[in-house]
C-alpha cells in the first residue's frame, strides 16, 4: 500500500512525462509474462519512450488540466501508458508489435500534439514509415536528379572512350 507521499511523487512524475511526451499511447502489460513486459519496454525505452504502469486513480490525478485527460478520464481495469519523447510513429509501432505477437497487448487510443487518436488513428500511426526511415527516403528524392545527371555523363563519358561519339 501506497502512502500518500508516494503516491504524491508518482503523480508529479506522470505530470511531467505527461508534459514532456510529443505522443501518449493508452495500452495493457497486465496479464503477459514478465519476460515478455521487459522485452515491449525494452523496445519502447530504445525508441526514446517510456513505460508506466500504476493504478487507475493516479493516471486520472496526473491527467488533470493535460491534453490527457480525456484519455483517461474513465478509466476501468488495468492499463499502461506508453510515453514518445521523440518519435511518436516508433512507440507506437513497438506497441503495435507486441500487440501482433502477445494477444493481451493492445493500443486503446492515444494523445499526439494535443490530439486525441482513436484505435484505429493509433494504429494509422504505427503503420508510417520511422522518422529515419522518412529522412532517408527525403534524401533519395533530394538526389534523384543530381545522380540521374551524374550516370548521363558517365554514359557520354563510355560511349566516347569506345568511339561511338565522334568528338
Amino acid at each position: 500500500m501506497l502512502n500518500r507521499s508516494e503516491k504524491e511523487a508518482i503523480i508529479q512524475d506522470l505530470k511531467k512525462d505527461i508534459g514532456n511526451a510529443k505522443a501518449i499511447f493508452l495500452t495493457n502489460l497486465i496479464g503477459i509474462k514478465s519476460n515478455d513486459a521487459v522485452s515491449v519496454r525494452k523496445a519502447v525505452r530504445d525508441s526514446n519512450g517510456k513505460m508506466v504502469v500504476t493504478r487507475n486513480t493516479l493516471f486520472r490525478k496526473a491527467s488533470v488540466g493535460t491534453p490527457a485527460e480525456a484519455l483517461l478520464a474513465d478509466l476501468k481495469g488495468p492499463h499502461a501508458l506508453a510515453f514518445a519523447f521523440d518519435d511518436p510513429a516508433a512507440v507506437a509501432k513497438c506497441l503495435k508489435v507486441a500487440g501482433s505477437t502477445l494477444e493481451l497487448v493492445e493500443l486503446k487510443g492515444g494523445v499526439l500534439d494535443g490530439i486525441m487518436l482513436s484505435k484505429a488513428q493509433v494504429k494509422q500511426l504505427a503503420d508510417l514509415p520511422s522518422r529515419d526511415q522518412m529522412l532517408g527516403t527525403l534524401l533519395a528524392t533530394f538526389l534523384a536528379p543530381v545522380s540521374a545527371f551524374a550516370r548521363v555523363l558517365y554514359a557520354i563519358q563510355e560511349k566516347k572512350e569506345n568511339g561511338e561519339i565522334a568528338v
